[in-house]
């Protein structure tokens, strides 16, 4: 049987999914290797033989994407087939040319060949963006779920930057497995809120045999989406959160737009935040894209330890990593905080960054003079400690989902900015939810 050559482009995570649900044992296919991007030192690495099957029994290469058009040639590929998020339609479309014009088929997959089918009634919550609210409206969803004294589980979508092997299922019960499963800063940033609130989370890499251990344990499961994925499974409610700070992205940016005209409940989120046409606009658009869909409109007010430690200060502020990068804000919760009460100068970072994180901002310029909470690996870590300990800043505004304190010994003062979603009327998230109960 002629084998069809298969490249995933992934960046850890969908790429992953995508082999397991629609590559993984079929004889027609022949997945040669995966690529890498987004993500820092996740290429030159291989998807292991005890994950990838019977027909890889030395595993699968992962490459570096910069490579693509040599791949193509050299292993002779057919089909190259898109596996990431958060991107740009012209983005997705320059890569299709690349793979177009290096001979092979480029390929987008659905969810009718990647969504898996749960047992258990299940809610999922998605983005059109990256930093549009989704993590602050999930821990809504499971606050209202959790009244209705029911068993919760979250499962999280795909994080896996360590040892494939040992993160093919997580199951997350405790702070202290955090650090059980040597969690990066990005990881601890999307679990920990969950466990505050006593909610299980599992994430890994086979995410059949997470659904598999989380029925096992659940009455209702929550997909907690990452960046503006498609949910890895079939839905009985879809909830996806728009911000009207980006409108436009609804249906400028891939799989956000998907997501947006799949939803069952668009959340538009930082009403007060957006000027009224936007938010005017982002609802022409989803009254025009999904004309079914319930509209919640919502805001995520900030609420700060010690709002009076801020005001003359010469404050760092450190947002969230992935909402300042490929999520592209070029500033977040924390600069708004630390602009409202007071502080007597915002430093700068970028002349004290090193190492990854001068890179960061290379790659990314548009960010402004804030600092994004890079962790994914113990070298990373700590030259974010060495840039916030190089700025002579006299507080750290910290407004990470998480309490970077834990992770890092900062050894100067600091204050956390936390945001939780609060609707605006009606309809609202019980309501909506409501009739998923029903």
């Amino acid at each position: 049987m002629h084998r069809k050559r298969v490249l995933i482009l992934g960046a850890a995570g969908r790429d992953f999914h995508n082999f397991n649900v629609a590559f993984r044992d079929r004889k027609e296919f022949e997945v040669v290797g995966f690529t890498a991007t987004q993500i820092p030192n996740i290429d030159d690495r291989m998807y292991p033989p005890e994950l990838a099957g019977k027909l890889y029994p030395e595993g699968i290469r992962i490459y570096p994407e910069s490579d693509l058009e040599r791949l193509i040639a050299d292993l002779q590929v057919q089909d190259a087939v898109f596996a990431y998020s958060d991107v740009s339609h012209p983005f997705v479309m320059h890569l299709a040319a690349r793979v177009v014009g290096a001979g092979a088929n480029f390929v987008l997959l659905g969810t009718n060949d990647t969504a898996l089918k749960a047992k258990r009634p299940l809610v999922s919550i998605c983005a059109v963006r990256t930093g549009a609210g989704k993590s602050q409206t999930t821990r809504r969803v499971c606050g209202i779920l959790k009244g209705w004294n029911r068993k919760i589980v979250v499962i999280r979508h795909p994080m896996p930057y360590g040892d494939l092997r040992k993160q093919e299922v997580q199951r997350f019960a405790s702070l202290d497995d955090l650090d059980r499963h040597d969690c990066t800063i990005e990881e601890r940033e999307e679990y920990e809120p969950h466990l505050k609130m006593g909610t299980v989370v599992y994430a890994g890499v086979d995410y059949q045999k997470i659904l598999t251990q989380a029925e096992a344990e659940a009455e209702i499961i929550v997909w907690d989406g990452g960046n503006n994925d498609l949910p890895f499974y079939i839905a009985d409610l879809e909830i996806v959160v728009a911000d009207p700070l980006r409108q436009g992205h609804e249906e400028q940016y891939w799989p956000g737009e998907a997501n947006f005209r799949r939803a069952d409940c668009i959340v538009i989120n930082k009403i007060s935040d957006a000027p009224a046409e936007q938010v005017e606009r982002l609802r022409a658009n989803a009254a025009r894209l999904n004309g079914s869909a319930t509209v919640v409109e919502a805001d995520s007010p900030l609420t700060v330890e010690d709002p009076k430690a801020i005001a003359g200060k010469k404050v760092l502020v450190v947002e969230d990593g992935p909402t300042l990068t490929h999520g592209e804000m070029s500033y977040g919760a924390g600069f708004v905080a630390a602009k409202a009460h007071g502080a007597g100068e915002i430093i700068d970072p970028r002349p004290f960054a090193v190492g990854s994180i001068a890179e960061a901002y290379r790659k990314y310029p548009h960010i402004g003079p804030i600092l994004p909470a890079l962790g994914y690996g113990e070298t990373q870590i700590a030259e974010l400690l060495e840039t916030i300990q190089a700025s002579g800043c006299e507080l750290v505004v910290i407004a990470t989902p998480i309490d970077l304190r834990r992770v890092l010994s900062l050894g100067i003062p600091s204050v956390r900015v936390l945001y939780e979603l609060r609707e605006r009327g009606r309809p609202d998230l019980p309501e909506v939810l409501g009739r998923f109960k029903k």
